[in-house]
């Protein structure tokens, strides 16, 4: 049998995450008879206790060969009995079985880390923009396409910052373009409006603007269209961190078109947003949003569709409350 080990993959960049852990599925497949893949089970942290996810892992697969077990939102774990009851069973996990740590947080309790190897502790970060701009570009190079700088710039202005939203908004911006002639702004904000006439970046302009019921109107829309909340979250996430940005450079004095184009805000409907969102919100409230989505993403993993509606209203409307009096 072979021993089992246990890895983190931190750090907000979803798609090179999800690309390790194919490669993880794919080394651990071949190390037992050709395509037989690992017992696979996903937790949430703050969904399922610890001392459950534990005893899970220290219980054999009568039908498996080998088990990977998947824990996410791995930073909620903070309480000292969990962290160490968790750490207790890293220390010695079950042969034939990977567990996997996964947190947007580039660090976890200190427990949880020292029983890590060093190369099995991977932080996946935000891409440079730089690093971004070529990306896309490659993307449709590879494709196929020729693409112009101004149509790069909406791509990132109008898709989630991480590659694994940029993948899937760029395979679907493919089936609309044209290979004979260069990809340009305005259709890239045509067809990706097309595809996608609601998003969490609508319902930020709409909560930028200050305007609840067309915001409440937004969000039922996404949620008709099967937008699951944790989707939802992640582009709020970026949103309210590239706010915080923004307010970061309109309090230093820096609120330069240099200094926009740099945090990835070079189109003037996004600077508009940006700028109507400052006026409603300072960075307290930038924070009070970001740990009010973090909360209701917990929320809503563990009180399941039955509530979803609901608490979405409500998570909502306390988003609508953390604005400047």
């Amino acid at each position: 049998m072979a021993a089992g080990y246990c890895c983190l993959f931190l750090g907000p960049e979803l798609g090179k995450k999800q690309d390790a852990l194919n490669e993880l599925r794919q080394r651990l497949a071949k190390a037992k008879a050709p395509g037989a893949p690992p017992e696979e089970t996903v937790f949430y942290a703050g969904e399922t206790g610890v001392p459950e996810m534990t005893a899970t892992f220290r219980n054999g697969s009568l039908f498996a060969d080998s088990r990977l077990f998947l824990v996410k939102n791995a930073e909620t774990i903070k309480k000292k009995e969990e962290v160490e009851l968790l750490a207790s069973y890293m220390a010695v996990p079950q042969d034939d079985t990977v567990l996997v740590l996964f947190s947007e947080a580039t660090s976890l309790a200190r427990g949880l880390e020292n029983g890590v190897s060093r190369e099995n502790r991977k932080v996946f970060y935000e891409l440079f923009e730089s690093q971004k701009t070529q990306w896309v570009a490659d993307f449709f190079r590879r494709e196929g396409f020729r693409i112009d700088a101004g149509a790069v710039e909406t791509v990132l202005e109008l898709v989630e910052n991480n590659t694994e939203a940029l993948r899937r908004e760029c395979s679907r911006l493919t089936l609309f373009l044209d290979k004979n002639r260069p990809v340009g702004a305005g259709d890239v904000e045509k067809w990706l409006s097309h595809s996608r006439e609601e998003s969490s970046f609508t319902l930020f302009s709409r909560i930028a603007g200050g305007d609840f019921s067309r915001a409440l109107e937004s969000l039922h829309t996404l949620l008709a269209a099967r937008e699951t909340p944790p989707g939802i979250f992640a582009g709020l996430v970026w949103c309210f961190r590239k706010l915080r940005d923004y307010l970061f450079l309109a309090a230093s004095g820096t609120l330069s078109d240099f200094e926009l184009r740099k945090i990835g805000l070079s189109a003037p409907k996004a600077r508009d947003d940006y700028a109507r969102a400052a006026r409603r919100y300072d960075p307290a409230g930038a924070d009070a949003c970001l740990a009010l989505t973090a909360e209701y993403d917990i929320l809503l993993r563990s009180a399941g569709a039955p509530f979803e509606s609901i608490l979405m209203d409500l998570y909502l409307y306390k988003i609508f409350g953390a604005a400047k009096a």
